[in-house]
């Protein structure tokens, strides 16, 4: 019994982990003692989404669930309301109350997909954000310098191109702060990017209540193409997509993300295989069961080595009855595509075919006779004009 809560607790401190702040042998010495500490995530709800990146530091939280600490999971409803551009070069869009109502609504649905919610407490920052005063707010910022903000790397970047920083935007650290401080935070869980803002929490505590806390930083899980994961660049796998678009996502991956992903989007080990598309097989199998189940996992592979390795045509397509005939317009009514820069790029890139021929202009118009369109080897649909 004790060599596997051992086991538990080396895993934590070093699958996914990029830093330990103050360090990895405190917080171990804090874990072996049978302390249990107050532990966070905060998620701003920007989008109404969740990716598998935002996984790895749900996984990382369910981890201390497991070993019984006492786990909150934080929806920034007040702090999305200023927006952390931490990780941005251009100012993120201020967004309505009720855009952020509808965004957090799906967060604990998909959440629930990696974290026990029975055993963790879901809380909103507004609750305590809202009721500040101006006097608080100054003398919270009497703990912080400016200096410190401004100098960071990304800030820098903005600074000397000319790039807009809300006045706003900067008291964003402060807030999150505050969350720590409010809640007596002993760690918080977060990507590389939140680690500035983590240690405006942890600094907080020391400063208010001579408490020393914990950052825990995971590494980032990269896109499909090797990028950042996001949204504006079509490469993230998201928690509430479907098996086979799962399925697919993660068989587009490059070779060089596979061990990556295994660490950080998965339970288990890498295969000892060394042929890639095996490996990636293997790979997509667990995510889709884990995210959804074994069963759902077996037909999303079934779907792909039929549409894709065997390039056979999905024979249960509904018929979809179109207003136009423009390609572009068509991707967008049929939700092939987000939006019609998303739908040029996709042509542009040879990824859009018609009856199993490649569309190679965006000025392409369907005729009576065509048929079914498919984008990449996982979404198809059959059209009528």
């Amino acid at each position: 019994m004790i060599k596997t809560k051992m086991d538990k607790i080396e895993e934590l401190l070093t699958r996914g982990v990029a830093n330990i702040i103050p360090g990895r042998a405190e917080l171990e010495k804090v874990l072996r003692s049978d302390k249990k500490l107050n532990i966070y995530l905060g998620v701003d709800p920007t989008a109404p989404r969740m990716h598998i990146g935002h996984g790895v530091n749900v996984r990382k939280l369910q981890q201390f669930v497991e070993l019984g600490h006492h786990v909150t999971f934080l929806i920034g409803d007040f702090t999305t309301k200023v927006g952390d551009n931490s990780d941005k070069e251009s100012e993120r869009p201020i967004l309505t109350d009720e855009q952020i109502e509808a965004n957090w609504q799906t967060y604990k649905a998909q959440a629930s997909k990696l974290l026990d919610f029975s055993k963790v407490s879901l809380r909103h920052n507004s609750e305590w954000l809202s009721k500040l005063g101006f006097a608080d707010v100054i003398r919270f910022s009497q703990q912080y310098s400016l200096n410190d903000y401004l100098s960071r790397e990304i800030m820098k970047k903005k600074l000397e191109a000319g790039v807009s920083i809300r006045l706003d935007e900067v008291f964003y650290p402060l807030m999150q702060g505050y969350d720590s401080y409010f809640m007596d935070t002993d760690l918080q869980v977060g990507a590389a990017d939140q680690t500035f803002n983590m240690q405006a929490g942890r600094s907080l505590q020391k400063k208010l209540r001579n408490k020393e806390s914990f950052v825990l930083v995971n590494h980032y899980l990269a896109g499909t193409d090797g990028r950042k994961m996001s949204k504006s660049w079509g490469n993230a796998i998201w928690l509430s997509d479907e098996p086979n678009e799962m399925y697919g996502k993660v068989m587009s991956i490059k070779d060089e993300l596979i061990p990556e992903y295994f660490l950080l989007a998965t339970k288990i080990e890498m295969p000892n295989e060394k042929d890639p598309m095996l490996l990636k097989k293997a790979l997509a199998f667990q995510i889709v069961t884990e995210l959804h189940s074994v069963r759902e996992a077996r037909q999303a592979q079934e779907y792909f080595e039929a549409t894709f390795q065997q390039k056979q045509t999905p024979q249960d397509l509904v018929t979809v009855t179109v207003t136009g005939n423009n390609i572009i317009d068509i991707l967008v009514e049929t939700k092939l595509a987000s939006s019609k820069s998303e739908a040029k790029r996709l042509i542009e890139q040879g990824g859009v075919r018609i009856d199993q021929k490649v569309v190679s202009s965006s000025s392409y118009l369907l005729t009576p006779n065509d048929s079914i369109i498919n984008v990449g080897a996982r979404k198809f649909v059959k059209v009528q004009i």
